[in-house]
């Protein structure tokens, strides 16, 4: 038997993409009354979906070859229970939640994730609505994020972004399941992160003291040295160590976003944008193996 074909996991940062996080409508998925062995119309739907991704995604990309439109679907945990009458793959879980003296990384439900990407977002935006047209009814939208790269895919605060990215065979290596759950080689792991930057703050700091709280220099992203380097700079705290000292490497498709909230003046019939309701986010899709299925908060030193 052939080995499967990873789906685009390591495809490379496009210019727009679109995040679509679903979770199924009816019975909470993985009850005892549903099983991926008892009848379950929804559950049927969704696995007839997942076998026409790859079709779907091949009637919108042929009208734009040179668009290079991909998707990646992922299966929550307990969503899995539900559609598969098979264990899951090894490292498959709902996320932690995880709550720091500072920071809060909540665990989100999602039933159903699909990464969209492409070199123009009407390419991304065709296949999310046959995607969400086929679910009608049977999984609702709770999330979906347009992002677009930003210049030398800096990030919204100004540094360069996903300079340690595994390269050539390691992101395979990086991203990709291997021998290790045999079952399931060639998929891979996926956690979603969105961040909201307060982006008046950010900027009144200098840019020696943005430095230091990245660990990198802005200008030209060269890594801070070790004995310049802060141990909580977003660098230090992003580079996972295992207890006999292997690195563990990441994968990140790291994109800019941007919700408006526009809100009528008082002295002018005509809509505007007052400066403090404009927020600006990033959505980070991290591929991995199970060893590293964390989190990581980019946030400034004070």
């Amino acid at each position: 038997m052939p080995s499967p074909t990873p789906q685009a996991v390591l495809a490379p940062l496009t210019e727009a993409a679109i995040f679509l996080t679903l979770t199924l409508e009816d019975e909470t998925p993985g009850s005892a009354t549903t099983t991926a062995t008892t009848p379950d119309p929804t559950a049927d739907t969704v696995r007839a979906l997942l076998a026409d991704v790859g079709g779907l995604r091949r009637s919108v990309g042929f009208r734009i070859p040179e668009g290079d439109l991909t998707c990646v679907a992922g299966i929550g945990a307990t969503a899995w229970d539900r559609l598969f009458a098979l264990p899951r793959p090894a490292g498959l879980h709902p996320f932690r939640e995880v709550t720091g003296a500072r920071h809060h990384a909540p665990a989100t439900a999602g039933d159903l994730f699909f990464h969209l990407r492409a070199h123009r977002l009407d390419l991304c935006f065709e296949l999310a609505q046959h995607l969400v047209g086929r679910l009608a009814g049977v999984a609702r939208v709770v999330d979906e994020v347009h992002g677009f790269r930003s210049f030398d895919q800096r990030d919204l605060l100004g540094f360069v972004d996903g300079t340690e990215n595994p390269e050539g065979d390691e992101r395979a290596e990086a991203a990709l399941i291997g021998a290790e759950d045999a079952a399931y080689a060639g998929g891979s792991y996926v956690i979603t992160q969105k961040y909201v930057h307060d982006l008046a703050g950010w900027k009144a700091l200098g840019v020696e003291e943005q430095e230091q709280a990245i660990g990198r220099t802005k200008a030209d992203d060269v890594e801070l040295p070790d004995d310049v380097k802060p141990a909580n700079s977003h660098v230090a705290l992003t580079t996972i160590v295992d207890a006999d000292g292997t690195e563990r490497d990441i994968l990140r498709d790291n994109m800019r976003s941007c919700r408006h909230r526009v809100r009528p003046s008082p002295s002018s019939a005509t809509p505007r944008i007052p400066a403090s309701s404009r927020r600006c986010s990033r959505t980070c899709s991290s591929a991995s193996r199970p060893a590293t299925t964390t989190g990581c908060s980019t946030s400034p030193r004070r």
